[in-house]
């Protein structure tokens, strides 16, 4: 069963990875960088910091940190030593049948994703704190593409990524659930709830710098493919 499994993972992975595209190569290897992203978290913080005190803001920022590194830890640190699974890039069988691009490979194992536990564990803790349906979207947007693009770059096998995201998932609600009991136990002012806050009690008006700074990285994505597509 377990033969027939890891079969299927890796048929799956052949049909998503990699495409003859140049563009979509280059902004795969953008989405995929951590650093393409950055903005989206600041301003996710200045969301947390603009609508709580100094205290508050810092148990959230404890709580994220705990939350990266449950998620990091459990992946890179038990799970990719433990399992020792090839990652595709590295599969003696595969290696020759995939696209790689630019020759990116990553480490030697892969099971689990520390990109989408780390991305899913992120969007689900923010989804969850700021409770504002339109960023809600745009966060788990950002956690499928991220997942998605380490199969489509050869990196992880739709297996590792589901994985991944299972442990980020739990790990967010986990961590948020800790932190609203801690909450509740430093006796934190609750929030105001009326139409101009969301149901966590965020300002709704607060969130603009997310709505634009998701199509700003969007736009830095599609002209890191084009550059990409002509210096190739």
């Amino acid at each position: 069963m377990i033969e027939q499994i890891i079969q299927w993972d890796k048929g799956l992975l052949v049909a998503l990875n990699g495409s003859s595209s140049l563009f979509l190569d280059g902004m795969m290897m953008a989405i995929t960088e951590t650093s393409t992203w950055i903005p989206l978290f600041l301003c996710l913080l200045y969301v947390v910091i603009r609508n709580n005190n100094w205290r508050e803001s810092l148990l959230i920022i404890i709580m994220i940190a705990l939350l990266i590194a449950l998620c990091d830890q459990f992946a890179s640190g038990f799970c990719k030593p433990y399992f020792h699974r090839f990652r595709p890039s590295r599969d003696p069988e595969l290696a020759d049948v995939i696209d790689l691009v630019n020759g990116y490979r990553c480490g030697l194992y892969g099971f689990i994703s520390s990109h989408a536990s780390n991305t899913f564990g992120l969007s689900i803790f923010f989804m969850l704190l700021l409770g504002c349906k339109r960023v809600s979207p745009l966060l788990l947007l950002y956690a499928c593409l991220a997942s998605y693009s380490r199969i489509y770059l050869g990196v992880h096998f739709p297996l590792d990524i589901l994985t991944g995201a299972m442990w980020g998932v739990l790990c967010g609600i986990g961590v948020y659930a800790l932190y609203c009991w801690l909450s509740r136990r430093f006796g934190f002012r609750p929030h105001v709830f009326v139409s101009s806050y969301t149901k966590t009690g965020y300002r709704r008006s607060d969130m603009i710098p997310i709505y634009v700074v998701f199509p700003l990285i969007f736009i830095y994505i599609l002209i890191r493919g084009t550059l990409f597509a002509f210096a190739t």
